[in-house]
């Protein structure tokens, strides 16, 4: 056990800003480590809450080039930089986010003998999965890591089988979690059969799938409405579906929201649809949801299941008429509604990132040799 706080090494290599769930998990997680001094390597600009979270947030410089023929050359620059930036900081622990992005890479290049505990975020195992050059990364930094961590045993088998099951021994599940100390439930769920205020909320992109909550209002014998929360490459594309399938008057198109506005907004609604189709690492929004009190129609993921278990409604992922059918079961039975927003409520609680934190600690220093 050290003397002094633990000094840890880590970072995305994206702008210090709450726009993605890994952004925020790591912005919470590190703030829930206790005794801990977490150094931060991020982009800019840098938002005023990552400053706060950390004990020292230092802005990288390389260029990012993350695709391209220049990839080589630029992970070769981020290595020199983070290499530096090592032998002036000389953490205890260094821990790289995504198994096999640049900065996982630079980190790998450059630990000597401190210990590197590898954290999955999703996107760099579904990038491994389809791609020879994010494979090969993944391989390199899961041999220079000392544990790779998971949040699901799905995520945690899908990295084994990629990486050949050369590194079973290393990989470990510690669950995500939020703050749920500021989470606040809906006083009660509303009686009666009636049509459902609805949310959605995350990327808009093909994985998240969110076209399948869209043709599912199509399809549903009651006039659910969905409030649709978000941005990103398919949001034209969605709003002009909604459109063509005469939904213009039940389905809502709002920006990304700051956390505190979306928690704000949660328990204003009936309950909450998740809608990805492929890997999902761990889906956080799903247990933001439920902390709220909101009932939740999710799509039959392995690792989802792994999350909910009996808390939820499933359906068949990208599959608008099982989604429909979930949704008008809910609409019809208020009974069935309130013992989901309880079983919600219990499903949330085991999700807190005060454990997480914990428990990374606890993993870190057990490599730490004192």
């Amino acid at each position: 056990m050290p003397m002094k706080p633990l000094t840890i090494l880590t970072g995305i290599n994206r702008s210090s800003e709450p726009s993605s769930g890994s952004l925020i998990l790591v912005n919470d997680l590190y703030r829930a480590m206790p005794d801990t001094h977490t150094v931060y390597l991020g982009r800019r600009p840098v938002d005023r809450e990552w400053r706060a979270a950390f004990g020292h947030l230092i802005p990288l410089s390389t260029t990012k080039r993350p695709q391209g023929p220049g990839f080589d050359n630029y992970v070769d620059e981020l290595t020199l930089e983070v290499g530096a930036l090592i032998e002036q900081l000389r953490p205890n622990a260094i821990h790289a986010q995504n198994v096999g992005f640049a900065l996982s890479l630079a980190f790998s290049r450059t630990a000597g003998t401190i210990p590197i505990v590898s954290i999955a975020h999703g996107p760099e195992v579904m990038a491994a999965e389809h791609k020879a050059t994010e494979h090969a990364a993944m391989l390199e930094v899961a041999a220079a890591s000392a544990a790779i961590v998971t949040p699901t045993s799905v995520l945690a088998d899908h990295i084994d089988r990629l990486t050949g099951r050369r590194f079973t021994d290393r990989i470990a599940v510690i669950p995500w979690g939020i703050r749920l100390a500021d989470a606040r439930v809906r006083e009660q769920q509303s009686a009666g059969t009636r049509p459902l205020s609805l949310m959605h909320a995350g990327r808009l992109d093909d994985n998240k799938s969110t076209i399948t909550a869209v043709e599912a209002l199509a399809l549903t014998d009651q006039p659910h409405c969905l409030t649709v929360i978000g941005k990103g490459p398919l949001r034209e594309h969605l709003e002009r579906r909604a459109i063509d399938l005469g939904l213009r008057d039940r389905i809502h198109f709002e920006q990304h929201l700051p956390r505190a506005e979306l928690w704000r907004r949660l328990p204003t609604f009936d309950a909450f649809v998740f809608t990805t189709r492929g890997l999902e690492a761990f889906g956080l929004v799903l247990i933001e949801a439920q902390a709220h009190g909101l009932p939740v129609a999710y799509s039959d993921l392995p690792g989802v299941r792994e999350i909910l278990g009996d808390a939820g409604i499933p359906y068949s992922p990208g599959a608008p008429c099982s989604l429909a059918a979930a949704l008008d079961k809910m609409g019809r039975d208020f009974h069935l509604r309130k013992a989901l927003a309880k079983a919600s409520l219990t499903n949330a609680r085991r999700y807190d990132i005060t454990t997480t934190g914990s428990q990374l600690r606890e993993l870190t220093l057990r490599l730490i040799p004192y």
